[in-house]
């Protein structure tokens, strides 16, 4: 009886894995097919949430530091 729920217990792992390495193998091979347009649709969103301001050079970024460290 306990080799049985083992042996159910093992399959049931098995099945999971399966599924696991299933999903994987198909977001690799969407991502290998949409990788460039999944780039530039979230580089556009990165562009649009950071207001355009992609080309921050360092004084303004040492300046956003001295003023947090002014809090």
């Amino acid at each position: 009886m306990k080799t049985n729920m083992k042996r159910k217990e093992g399959q049931a792992m098995v099945e999971y894995i399966i599924i696991v390495a299933v999903v994987a193998i198909a977001a690799l091979v969407l991502f290998g097919m949409f990788g460039d347009t999944i780039k530039g649709k979230l580089g556009g969103a990165v562009d649009a949430l950071d207001g355009g301001s992609a080309g921050q050079t360092e004084a303004d970024s040492s300046s956003a530091l001295e003023d947090l460290q002014e809090l």
